[in-house]
């Protein structure tokens, strides 16, 4: 079966957001919200704060770009915007743009930084 929504605990939504990471090969790409009836919310990738790799640029920072799109979806109602950051995001993963966690062969890898940087270009030139 297929859910828009599950309704559950915090620890088993950390299990579930952590076994549902597995389909798109990291947990650097799946962004969350928890929301109250009235679309109010926090907007966070599923990850934690990886301590192991603070600092060094190499998260995948597109959990949390995901996460504002569903922030300006659900909260603000600015679907155009929302839209605008996911194609920027599908663009540079379609120009085999890869941090270090979801790099495979004929794929470039970059920093988080990098990786941020080109989103930012891929949403400023899809205007």
């Amino acid at each position: 079966k297929q859910f828009d929504v599950i309704v559950t605990t915090n620890m088993f939504g950390d299990i579930l957001s952590d076994l549902a990471s597995q389909l798109t090969g990291s947990i650097g790409m799946l962004p969350s919200a928890s929301l109250d009836a009235n679309n109010k919310g926090m907007y966070e990738p599923i990850h934690g704060s990886a301590p192991d790799i603070a600092g060094k640029n190499l998260a995948n920072p597109l959990a949390t770009i995901l996460s504002v799109a569903m922030l300006l979806r659900y909260s603000f109602n600015q679907e155009t915007f929302a839209e605008r950051i996911e194609n920027a995001v599908s663009k540079v993963l379609q120009d085999g743009l890869r941090t270090q966690d979801i790099v495979s062969e004929n794929t470039k890898l970059v920093s988080t930084s990098e990786m941020g940087d080109a989103v930012v270009a891929a949403v400023k030139e899809n205007k």
